[in-house]
């Protein structure tokens, strides 16, 4: 395993989503490549302004999206809880975030509502529903990107991770495709942070940890995906989600980035391959490819996610977390944290998780 404390390695997958978030604000969703090049040139190295007209309009260099304003909140409540508390994360977004929006796309801290957030708006507000039925079927990516702060609390506790970011995802999306990546990715990075290797030998963890009833997927296969014997029970190994594919993905991304015999050049590219949209089965393999591919380099992970256009802050926040999970905070630049709207606090927040986390250990 890696040298890199769980600390370290810790508050380095949260800092690294903070970072990717606010590398893309400025060129975010730019689906015309040749636009993108335009407006930021052949390589965009750091944070960069919004240009007017766009998504984000108005803010500034280093600032972040509304992907990074829930984040920051979900970090907040799980420090002051002490862990994972629903009631307190909906009592801070009915009070100090849903006042701030009005269920439109463009308005509120950020700059850009996503769907699954003006869905849960609409309902908690404008139909005054209780928490527990303002989920939609947005297929995006918006619970993994604030969840990926409950996973990192409850690395050393999968049973814990599955179960608290399940509840916390079913609050604002319930497709159920949606809801079994979202938590796949959140034990993917909680294996990271452990400081296990995001390489072919990861899914087969995972696996291993789905048939101790620790992750709650459904397979009636054993080791290496072999039959079932004959009479084996189904229901010794059925979970609440019903396909573990989304545990067996991340090794399939991770050997292709470092099969010699399959390139993806330059790397931006990846959002060609995966595809540019928002949608979670566009945005996890990408992010698990450049996550692989430059797990020594947090750097080139998050600006190849940055340059690739299209939904490029989710991709970039999602490789951001991974990145930093594997070099840890340490090997993050400090240029990046330097250049980052409240980094001092984010990184406060962020190290005082670790705190909490390793105390466990």
């Amino acid at each position: 395993m890696p040298t890199q404390s769980l600390q370290d390695r810790a508050a380095g997958a949260l800092m690294g989503a903070f970072i990717g978030d606010a590398l893309a604000l400025g060129p975010h969703w730019y689906y015309d490549l040749d636009e993108l090049r335009a407006d930021y040139g052949d390589w965009i190295s750091g944070y960069t302004d919004p240009r007017p007209g766009r998504y984000h309009a108005g803010l500034k260099a280093g600032q972040a999206s509304q992907a990074g304003v829930l984040l920051a909140l979900t970090l907040d409540s799980l420090v002051a809880a002490g862990g994972y508390d629903e009631a307190d994360f909906c009592r801070r977004i009915d009070e100090d975030f849903f006042p701030l929006i009005d269920g439109t796309p463009m308005a509120g801290p950020g700059g850009y509502t996503s769907q699954s957030i003006r869905e849960a708006w609409r309902r908690r507000v404008g139909e005054g529903l209780p928490w527990g039925q303002c989920g939609g079927n947005a297929d995006t990516t918006e619970a993994a990107e604030r969840g990926l702060a409950i996973a990192v609390r409850y690395a050393l506790r999968p049973a814990e991770l599955a179960a608290a970011l399940t509840r916390n995802t079913l609050l604002t999306q319930t497709d159920g495709t949606v809801v079994a990546m979202t938590v796949a990715f959140g034990a993917v990075l909680g294996m990271l942070v452990e400081g296990h290797a995001l390489d072919a030998r990861l899914s087969g963890k995972l696996m291993a940890r789905v048939k101790t009833g620790e992750l709650p997927f459904h397979t009636v296969t054993r080791g290496r995906l072999g039959a079932p014997r004959p009479g084996e029970p189904e229901t010794a190994v059925a979970g609440r989600f019903p396909s573990p594919d989304a545990l067996l993905g991340p090794s399939a991304m991770a050997s292709a980035a470092h099969d010699p015999d399959i390139r993806i050049e330059p790397a931006w590219k990846v959002s060609l391959v995966y595809g540019m949209p928002c949608a979670v089965y566009h945005q996890f393999p990408a992010a698990y490819y450049l996550a692989a591919r430059f797990r020594d380099d947090f750097e080139s992970a998050v600006l190849h996610a940055v340059n690739g256009g299209g939904q490029n802050q989710a991709r970039a926040m999602l490789a951001g977390a991974l990145a930093g999970a594997q070099v840890g905070l340490a090997g993050i630049p400090r240029r990046f944290i330097d250049g980052l709207e409240r980094g001092e606090q984010c990184l406060a927040q962020a190290r005082r998780l670790a705190v909490q986390l390793a105390a466990e250990h």
